[in-house]
């Protein structure tokens, strides 16, 4: 795969449709060519400790973040700009993908946008078949070392969908 859009959604609570940030990075011809990132205020607009635990994010940080409507118009605007083509005919790549396009769909749900039917595909399945039991587990983490990827600043969305586009390029 070489051209593809990696997506990392943070949550401030159980609820999917809660994205507080999200990570993408434009991978063309194989090649990183932009990313973006962008706080977002969620919905429902409250956090639980677990998830504020996992990411550091607090509703002090998106109290004046925009909503996913408007950043969603700013990322298309965006990949429209990179591959000269809508959003809806490039593939999607997320490391657990069930989570992230459930966010998607969740959240489009709720700001009751139009769901374009996105491919997605998943580097968590896709290294589990590749290394097997090699590997003590599949976390992004241990999969982005295993493809030579240093990921720092863990669970931060643009630094997980860096990692992810790595591991893509590597094993897809």
């Amino acid at each position: 795969m070489r051209d593809f859009i990696a997506i990392d959604f943070e949550t401030a609570n159980r609820e999917p449709s809660s994205v507080c940030s999200v990570g993408v990075v434009m991978v063309r011809g194989g090649q990183v060519v932009d990313s973006f990132y962008s706080l977002i205020q969620p919905e429902p607009n409250y956090y639980n400790y677990w998830c504020q635990r996992v990411h550091g994010l607090s509703q002090q940080d998106t109290d004046d973040a925009p909503v996913f409507s408007k950043v969603w118009q700013q990322l298309e605007e965006r990949i429209a700009e990179v591959y000269s083509c809508p959003i809806a005919t490039l593939p999607f790549v997320a490391h657990n993908a069930r989570f992230d396009e459930g966010c998607l769909k969740a959240v489009f749900k709720v700001y009751q946008m139009d769901y374009p039917d996105y491919r997605f595909y998943d580097t968590l399945t896709a290294a589990r078949r590749q290394f097997g039991y090699s590997l003590p587990n599949h976390q992004l983490h241990t999969v982005a070392a295993a493809c030579g990827y240093d990921l720092q600043n863990h669970h931060h969305a643009l630094a997980d969908a860096e990692a992810c586009a790595a591991i893509a390029l590597y094993i897809l």
